[in-house]
């Protein structure tokens, strides 16, 4: 099972948890997010992390020249759209990307899997009307046992109590955790992430 956590604000925090076997570490350029990160800090955080790490930079109905400039700077692997992106808006930075999905009972998952089949995985999180991401909120995880020919990226009130009955339930490619590995908006706890991987392993 592959881990990526999100939403790191401290270089030392997210070398520490790179540490404990995490897949991948996301970072936030998006303003309104309390885990935003600006340029400098972001490249800050991706020189403190070891080798072998995925460094996923997440935007929210960003500017391509924002983007640009991001990626002028701060070395990413790959590209996280947690947006209105259209396909196109996605791929033209020829970079690998995953389009995040809120989910609800009117989300037609195989269609827009078929919209986006350049992406290389589909990230499902909880449906919020006001907010795109990062709320700790989790969905009904039946919905997201649909058959596709992208990975599935688990995201959503993920947290050490319930990853692993979501694993169990939905048996994703991966899954995505921010709020409920956190002492504080931005601050991982280390502790927390280890409970998390134990469970997410098992």
């Amino acid at each position: 099972m592959k881990i990526k956590v999100c939403g790191f604000t401290q270089a030392q925090n997210a070398h520490d948890a790179s540490l404990l076997g995490i897949d991948a570490v996301g970072l936030v350029f998006y303003d309104k997010s309390p885990r935003y990160v600006e340029i400098e800090r972001a490249l800050e955080i991706v020189q403190a992390l070891p080798p072998f790490i995925n460094r996923v930079g997440l935007f929210v109905n960003a500017d391509s020249y924002f983007i640009d400039e991001v990626l002028c700077e701060v070395p990413l692997d790959t590209l996280q759209f947690h947006g209105d992106e259209t396909p196109q808006e996605c791929q033209q930075y020829g970079l690998p990307f995953m389009k995040a999905l809120r989910v609800n009972e009117q989300t037609n998952i195989p269609k827009l899997a078929q919209d986006y089949y350049q992406a290389n995985g589909l990230l499902l999180d909880a449906y919020n009307s006001t907010t795109y991401g990062g709320t700790g909120e989790s969905f009904d995880w039946s919905l997201a046992k649909v058959e596709l020919d992208l990975p599935i990226i688990l995201a959503g009130g993920l947290n050490p109590e319930t990853v692993g009955k979501a694993i169990q339930q939905v048996n994703p490619y991966a899954v995505d955790v921010s709020s409920g590995v956190e002492s504080s908006k931005g601050i991982k706890d280390i502790q927390k992430i280890q409970q998390f991987i134990q469970q997410a392993k098992l």
